[in-house]
């Protein structure tokens, strides 16, 4: 009979590995098939195994992950009127204490002068080795995945909604975002973008205020005002650390570069090459 403290663990284990919706039984059981160890799959050799205490599930976490570290003050009211200025802004500040675990300030990345701008969720472990978004394997990735659709990431800028890597790269909790979003709200009032461009689900439902999930809301145009200017176009897409788990939404994920591409061709929007 299964445990229910163990089906807990291995359900809270999924959120925070940042699953936020489910995809259908039958998906779900093909990957358990190919991931469960012969030991575990259950044959007419094992039913006498079974009456003795069985060893963890292949998706137990063995170890808890790190703690969220508390917040330590309400979101600031940034006054930034330059990125120079929301840059110092940002490291001065002391409402996120994932500063205080990370090794970098990871700010951004890229031509503030692109009328693109990408959003992601948070810096990874080489992001924040380096202080730079987006040069682990997602980037590397990214980078593959914008050169197939004619851009350089010199053609673009790019950010996260955090801008310190959370232990173990676990998923943002809501009040670290939260602490953050004042700053990315005058980061893209300060670049003025033509098109936004969410990376992954945190980002999207960050900047959009929904709880849909990514699966449902990418490739689909959204539109998001900053303070004091007019709409700006949005797209969502998968982030590219979800690609490298999911090889076959690379399809999908093409197919929203050429709505993209597309895009800045129809509304004669120019890229900036340096």
């Amino acid at each position: 009979m299964t445990n229910p403290q163990q089906m807990l663990a291995d359900l809270q284990w999924q959120i925070d590995m940042g699953a936020d919706e489910v995809i259908g039984e039958e998906a779900l059981l093909s990957v358990w098939k190919e991931l469960t160890p012969k030991a575990h799959v259950k044959t007419e050799e094992h039913t006498q195994a079974e009456a003795t205490p069985s060893a963890p599930l292949p998706f137990a976490r063995q170890a808890p992950l790190p703690a969220a570290p508390p917040i330590t003050a309400a979101p600031p009211r940034v006054a930034a009127q330059t990125l120079e200025a929301l840059r110092e802004e940002v490291g001065k500040f002391e409402g996120c204490a994932l500063r205080t675990t990370a090794m970098n300030l990871v700010f951004a990345d890229g031509n503030p002068q692109s009328p693109i701008m990408f959003i992601g969720e948070a810096p990874g472990e080489e992001e924040d080795r380096q202080g730079k978004p987006f040069v682990g394997a997602s980037g590397k990735l990214l980078d593959q995945m914008l050169a197939a659709a004619g851009m350089l990431r010199s053609d673009i800028y790019i950010t996260n909604i955090l801008f310190w890597r959370p232990p173990g790269n676990r998923t943002p909790t809501d009040a670290e975002i939260a602490s953050c979003i004042p700053f990315v709200e005058r980061h893209i009032a300060l670049i003025k973008p033509k098109i936004l461009v969410f990376l992954g689900g945190v980002s999207t439902k960050s900047m959009l205020n929904t709880k849909e999930g990514i699966t449902r809301l990418r490739g689909k145009w959204a539109s998001y005002t900053p303070e004091g200017q007019t709409p700006i176009p949005c797209l969502p897409i998968f982030h590219p650390s979800y690609l490298l788990r999911q090889p076959s939404a690379k399809r999908q994920a093409w197919n929203d570069l050429l709505t993209l591409k597309n895009h800045l061709k129809d509304n004669n929007i120019l890229i900036n090459k340096e």
